[in-house]
């Protein structure tokens, strides 16, 4: 018998691999609240973008580089809205940081690789790191060392759309769309376009585990 959902209730669980800052593994996840709206992860872009302009006096030796994955699509779009801001375009790049997480002991037996592409070279650059939500800092430390063996960088800062607490390093980001306090039980999801077919960011609270 197939049961009708209620217009105004939470949709279904649904079963989420999930490879958060500072988190690994695999559970059913309800969605709880919307942070974030597509007007609104638009808006907070853009303002990133002039607090960027701004903070470094223009754009002059800035490189953007974006966390796989979707700090990739994020990174893109700012550099989109600073091109339009200075009317010049900024070299940026993406960068994957599997192999440097110091949880990468919890990964799967063969932990996916993403692509790793900054075609430019930062020695004396500032690069300004993107990425979707930062937790605990783990992700950033290991985005830090992946940059260090590639050269060495004027400057990093970091730039990051959700803002979600519970910082187990001392990292924090220059730039930030939105800060969420949320309880160590909740997932905060940003989605985009490009890669989730929507524009959003949302709450999670965690259901039952899934099966693997």
């Amino acid at each position: 018998m197939k049961l009708s959902v209620l217009r105004g209730s939470r949709p279904p669980p649904r079963p989420r691999s999930f490879f958060y800052d500072g988190e690994v593994g695999e559970m059913m996840l309800r969605e709880k609240a919307k942070v974030l709206s597509s007007e609104e992860m638009e808006r907070a872009l853009k303002r990133m973008a002039h607090e960027i302009v701004e903070r470094n006096g223009g754009l002059d030796r800035v490189v953007l580089v974006g966390i796989q994955r979707r700090g990739v699509f994020l990174g893109r779009r700012l550099m989109e809205y600073l091109r339009t801001i200075e009317e010049t375009k900024l070299p940026s790049g993406e960068l994957d940081i599997t192999l440097y997480r110091d949880d990468l002991t919890l990964l799967h037996d063969q932990p996916v690789v993403h692509s790793t592409s900054i075609p430019v070279d930062i020695n004396g650059m500032k690069v300004v790191l993107v990425d979707d939500v930062i937790y605990t800092g783990r992700t950033i430390r290991a985005a830090l060392d992946a940059l260090m063996d590639m050269g060495r960088p004027q400057a990093v800062q970091l730039a990051v759309l959700i803002d979600r607490g519970h910082r187990e390093l001392p990292i924090h980001p220059d730039y930030q769309g939105r800060l969420v306090p949320t309880s160590k039980s909740e997932i905060v999801e940003v989605r985009v376009l490009e890669y989730d077919g929507a524009d959003e960011v949302v709450i999670c609270e965690q259901g039952e585990s899934a099966d693997v």
